[in-house]
């Protein structure tokens, strides 16, 4: 029985079982499927027929021969019938071909778009722990899965079974001994192959995972070649990856061999059968049960149903290969997402833009207590940074205010609304957020910029970066505003990174500001022009300063010491210095203006 999932109510309702996974999005092209499965049941019942006709032909002109009669004449019914059953192959076929355009690429778009939105859906500590190249290589690899498993079906099984059932009919016409024998052979042979293939199922999975871990090992090694070529590691970083191709070749090797050894027993077995079948055939021919004709049409039909039979093999081994796939990718993101709206959250309201933590605990997975019972006030409009040691507290803080965790227990509230009962969206909407190392998209800038407000003009996003101080610069790229900035925006200085981050929250004028160390990339010239346009940013809105250097929240109105977990120390710089605590300490130890990792 499958576990049931706790899905965010916008997310499409996938399931973790393959076969369901799959169905959910064979049925939204139903119809069209209704008619391929109608075009090749109809195609494979004139294929199969083919003998049947050339057995007429055969039996007309043997009857013409001894009557004497005009051969085309005795024929002429049997040639139609053998020229309209090609026909029909033609047409059936190309109306099934027609029909699989139709339908293929939107089924394939609809299974990766689905999949991409219930990924969405997950929380921060779900992408943490997961290569995004090997999430990005499953959903390419679940989607080709997932219609390749469909036309096996469509194309390969269901072809066959309408051949067996025509071909066993037109056997049991000429003799119920031949057909009664293929009968078995048939039920026996797919039986047993089924259960082999099923086998192969956990392999292909298993090899599933290891080519997404690979995919997975190469996008950081490529993301992070710098790194490689600064350490004069490309020997290392090859040999690194090596072991994991290694352990795929592993897998491959595995999955492989199992098929080649159900491929021996289907071949063996479709050979004895072959060879029997025309044998005892051509005994029955001998004592006169079967006519010309008839023989020809035993062998035709036997020859042809075995040949499927025999390809089935690899069908059912590409099958349930696909189904390991499927299985692989369907593991990894339908998963129960960790942070979802309440059925009956609404948007939030930010009018003050006050800020309170009530009795909150909170407790990472792992087993890390954070804060216990944390009360803590922000006013509406006040400046506050946070300070302390790495582990402290402060980036914890933050993530809950804009929840990309929740708290065990204690309420978060935003001008009394509780974040718990409003919708994440409405949330982060509210609040801008200027990291210390902002990550772009690799499109224009005018596109990063304006991810700030999607509906701004393009003046209001140019004006937006003249007060981050990016206008300049961008006017010196090849393409300027469309210029495009590389992935994770690498074509870009650290500094002009975050200039475009701090136009992007500028253009965004929401009522909460959250900084991480915004100007730390900065130049000390261009730190001074940008510190202006926060400075006005900053202006009537709710702000928090998380800080690394001191001396960038000496102004603020209000600074929070944290340390282990806990607000010690609570006031202004003037104030904390005064009563010589721990931010006396902490502003007394900074080296070149920076806070050390941990107390020394």
């Amino acid at each position: 029985m499958e576990n049931k999932l706790i899905i965010a109510k916008e997310a499409p309702p996938l399931s973790r079982s393959a076969l369901r996974f799959a169905l959910y999005f064979y049925l939204k092209s139903r119809n069209t499927l209704m008619v391929i499965f109608a075009c090749e049941a109809a195609q494979a019942a004139c294929t199969i027929m083919l003998p049947y006709a050339i057995k007429e032909i055969i039996d007309a002109v043997i009857l013409a021969n001894t009557t004497g009669a005009d051969i085309f004449d005795a024929s002429k019914d049997a040639l139609i019938l053998f020229a309209v059953l090609n026909l029909g192959i033609v047409l059936f076929s190309r109306a099934s071909g027609a029909a699989l355009v139709m339908t293929g690429p939107f089924l394939r778009t609809e299974i990766r778009k689905s999949l991409f939105s219930y990924l969405q859906h997950h929380s921060h500590r779900y992408f943490v722990s997961h290569f995004a190249g090997s999430l990005a290589s499953r959903i390419a690899e679940v989607a080709t899965s997932c219609m390749h498993a469909l036309w096996t079906i469509t194309f390969d099984f269901y072809p066959l079974i309408i051949k067996s059932v025509v071909a066993l009919i037109l056997l049991f016409t000429a003799s119920s001994d031949l057909a009664l024998v293929l009968s078995l052979w048939l039920a026996v042979y797919i039986y047993v192959s089924f259960l082999l293939a099923k086998k192969c199922r956990s392999y292909a999975q298993d090899f599933a995972a290891a080519r997404s871990l690979v995919t997975g090992k190469i996008v950081d090694s490529v993301t992070n070649v710098m790194n490689a070529k600064m350490f004069a590691r490309r020997k290392y970083e090859e040999a690194y990856l090596t072991d994991y191709l290694n352990e795929e070749v592993s897998q491959a090797k595995r999955t492989f061999w199992y098929m080649e050894k159900l491929r021996w027993f289907q071949y063996t077995a479709a050979m004895v059968l072959m060879v029997g079948m025309v044998g005892y055939a051509l005994k029955i021919w001998s004592e006169g049960n079967l006519t010309v004709g008839e023989f020809s049409m035993v062998a035709g039909l036997a020859i042809m149903l075995i040949e499927a039979a025999r390809g089935l093999s690899r069908s059912f081994l590409e099958f349930f290969e696909y189904l390991g796939n499927i299985s692989d990718g369907v593991g990894v993101f339908v998963q129960s997402h960790d942070i979802v709206d309440s059925e009956e959250a609404v948007d939030l309201r930010v009018v003050k833009g006050q800020i309170t933590f009530s009795n909150v605990t909170f407790i990472y997975q792992e087993g890390l207590k954070v804060f216990e019972q944390l009360d803590v006030t922000i006013p509406s409009k006040q400046q506050v940074g946070l300070v302390g040691f790495s582990g402290s507290g402060k980036s914890t803080f933050v993530n809950l205010m804009l929840r990309l965790f929740e708290p065990q227990s204690g309420r978060i509230l935003i001008d009394g609304q509780n974040i718990l009962e409003v919708t994440q969206d409405s949330l982060r909407e509210s609040i801008s957020m200027i990291p210390q190392d902002p990550q772009l998209f690799h499109r224009s800038l005018m596109e990063n910029i304006r991810y700030g407000r999607l509906e701004a003009s393009d003046e209001e996003v140019i004006e937006a970066a003249k007060k981050a101080h990016a206008h300049d610069f961008i006017l010196q790229t090849e393409k300027q505003y469309d210029s495009l900035v590389g992935e994770r925006g690498v074509k870009l200085s650290g500094g002009q990174r975050q200039r475009i981050a701090i136009a992007r929250a500028i253009l965004k004028n929401a009522p909460i500001l959250i900084l991480d160390e915004a100007t730390s990339a900065l130049d000390s010239v261009t730190e001074k022009k940008i510190q202006q346009g926060l400075d006005n940013l900053m202006k009537g809105r709710t702000v928090v300063v998380v800080a690394h250097r001191l001396s960038t929240i000496a102004h603020m109105d209000r600074i929070l010491v944290f340390d282990e977990g806990k607000v010690i120390e609570d006031g202004n710089h003037k104030a904390l210095l005064q009563i010589d605590g721990h931010y006396a300490r902490l502003w007394n130890m900074q080296a070149g203006g920076f806070l050390p990792e941990q107390q020394t």
